[in-house]
């Protein structure tokens, strides 16, 4: 057993589009870190949450949620202080709650040396995922292993890793609101028609064609969600704007990241990210909406220790 450990975890796209809660994409530069240190006693300790918004009483924060049930399966029954350090922001649609609750259950796996695999990891990081945000995977399942990925089921956990072009771009505005995951889902239509669920089910379809074939522009033409997106644009002030500045700048798709509110674009190159990035925050500030922009490529790597 190790005396401390360290996890970083990549914040990622939900959804992708059309993929409700069966997509994700793992984006490069910004994201969270668990830092685990044994001490004498039991029970898990946190020690900084991370943001003041963020409770200390492990049983609500999802590192520490995700973590515990890493020391349940190992029996491992010490005590252990927790900091935790956000980059990404919160009820921002960036995927933060997932990112803390796969780096705390990274960093207990290491802790311990339990040598979980990938599916128990998974599931350690769901229960977290399942007490915070929702019982999903597509913000887990790319911030623990990386790239583009296709939840196929969750029970059992099966994933489909997809490939990713090396030359696409995410584009990520975020605007200066926040979003509770539940209010957003909230948002959602009990029902849909059959040609919404046909249309959904074709975009999805193409956006895995896309990957394979290393289509950008299949890809873009994807990221068309019949389901969240009309639901939840009028939560967005200045998305709809944004959005057709993302298209008129040179965007291949454009759409909210998972529940928002930061909305992602897809670009094939890092110039043509930043042309899209400035006209969306410009179309946000026409509309009384601060908002900041950054060009990622796809973070390939996931979830990695110290």
């Amino acid at each position: 057993m190790h005396q401390t450990a360290t996890a970083c975890a990549p914040g990622s796209i939900g959804n992708v589009g059309p993929g409700i809660d069966i997509v994700g994409l793992a984006v490069a530069g910004l994201g969270d870190r668990v830092t685990l240190t044994r001490r004498s006693g039991t029970g898990i300790t946190v020690v900084a949450a991370g943001h003041p918004d963020l409770p200390t009483d492990p049983a609500r924060h999802s590192s520490a949620i995700a973590a515990a049930a890493v020391f349940r399966r190992a029996r491992f029954n010490d005590g252990v202080d927790m900091v935790v350090e956000k980059g990404l922001p919160l009820s921002g649609g960036q995927g933060g709650s997932a990112a803390s609750a796969i780096a705390g259950a990274v960093a207990a796996n290491h802790l311990c040396d339990a040598k979980l695999d990938t599916i128990s990891l998974l599931e350690c990081g769901l229960e977290a995922e399942s007490t915070v945000a929702g019982h999903h995977a597509d913000n887990l399942a790319p911030a623990l292993l990386g790239g583009l990925i296709l939840i196929r089921s969750l029970d059992p956990i099966d994933l489909v890793q997809l490939p990713v072009p090396p030359q696409l771009r995410i584009v990520l505005v975020h605007p200066a609101q926040q979003l509770r995951t539940s209010t957003a889902r909230a948002a959602l239509p009990e029902m849909i028609t059959r040609e919404i669920a046909l249309t959904q089910a074709a975009n999805i379809a193409a956006m895995v064609a896309a990957a394979y074939l290393g289509d950008l522009a299949l890809l873009g033409r994807s990221i068309d969600d019949r389901i969240a997106e009309p639901a939840r644009r009028h939560l967005l002030p200045g998305f709809d704007d944004a959005k057709q500045a993302s298209r008129e700048a040179g965007a291949l798709g454009c759409s909210i990241s998972g529940a928002g509110p930061t909305v992602f674009a897809l670009v094939d190159d890092d110039e043509t990210g930043r042309r899209v990035g400035d006209a969306m925050v410009a179309a946000y500030q026409r509309a009384g909406v601060d908002a900041t922009a950054r060009v990622e490529k796809v973070d390939m790597n996931g979830t990695r220790n110290g």
